[in-house]
């Protein structure tokens, strides 16, 4: 088996403690310290959250405030706040990091592959020319260059550049 050396990992993976709360995105509503929880912004009806295990530096998730929602029951105004946070988030992505694409995407029930099935969210993820390597396709693994601290810090000051 090949090993990948990255010792500055250590310092994220052991700040998960104890049991993960039952929905990610109501705790980190909850929360109060956006910057712990990787809130990087929130709306009236909907919010930008980073992804914790992210395909891509920047893999950002844009989410209901209202917990047990499907895409076919929110409201016009959550989907279009939620869209519109989206188109945010891809022009504060396309300015800090300079994507090639993106992948814009939900997914609608656990068996669509949706990890937390009973909270809408949309995923935004960066993509570049040559992202997917030898990394990924024989060693298994993705390398995400930067810590999300950084991520959480680039994204929030160019979400608060595009305020409306």
């Amino acid at each position: 088996m090949e090993q990948l050396w990255a010792p500055w990992r250590m310092r994220y993976v052991s700040t998960v403690t104890g049991p993960l709360p039952a929905c990610i995105f109501c705790a980190a509503l909850a929360a109060g310290d956006d910057a712990q929880t990787l809130v990087v912004c929130r709306g009236k009806l909907s919010f930008l959250i980073l992804n914790a295990y992210p395909y891509a530096s920047g893999h950002l998730m844009a989410a209901l405030n209202r917990h047990g929602v499907s895409l076919m029951d929110a409201s016009t105004a959550e989907l279009k706040e939620t869209m519109e946070l989206t188109q945010r988030a891809m022009r504060a992505l396309q300015a800090t990091y300079r994507p090639h694409g993106f992948n814009v995407g939900v997914n609608e029930g656990r068996i669509a592959g949706a990890g937390m099935p009973d909270h809408l969210h949309v995923h935004i993820v960066p993509r570049w020319d040559g992202d997917t390597n030898f990394m990924a396709a024989i060693g298994e693994t993705k390398v995400i260059p930067e810590t999300l601290g950084t991520t959480w810090e680039r994204l929030s000051v160019a979400l608060r550049s595009l305020d409306p």
